[in-house]
């Protein structure tokens, strides 16, 4: 099962290194803390992560269309980043459905 959590957490980390190049340390703090949220076995809260999981996939989805965007019109390539930042974003919301396994899901209670 610990390995159906790890890639949510390196997603927590990636995201949150997101926030704080974009300057936002609150927002860095509440992904580092995301997965925390794990520890309490009941589930809303799996839910609740798996939310998160999905909403960071989004947010990387439009960090790569402005990047995509933003070098398109500055005349540079973009095609690696769009294959990083695509992937990273896959990542992401792979990380979110390793949760949705029967096996993590009978850890967490309904109540």
């Amino acid at each position: 099962m610990i390995s159906r959590l790890i890639p949510m957490a390196l997603a927590s980390i990636l995201m949150a290194a997101h926030f704080l190049r974009g300057g936002s340390l609150e927002l860095a703090l509440v992904s580092i803390l995301v997965p925390f949220l794990l520890l309490i076995r009941k589930s809303w809260s799996l839910i609740a992560v798996q939310l998160s999981a999905y909403a960071a996939a989004g947010i990387w989805l439009l960090t790569t269309m402005d990047v995509i965007r933003d070098r398109m019109l500055a005349g540079k390539p973009w095609t690696l980043s769009a294959i990083i930042l695509g992937s990273v974003t896959l990542f992401t919301v792979i990380a979110g459905m390793l949760l949705n396994s029967p096996r993590v899901k009978e850890k967490y209670s309904r109540r």
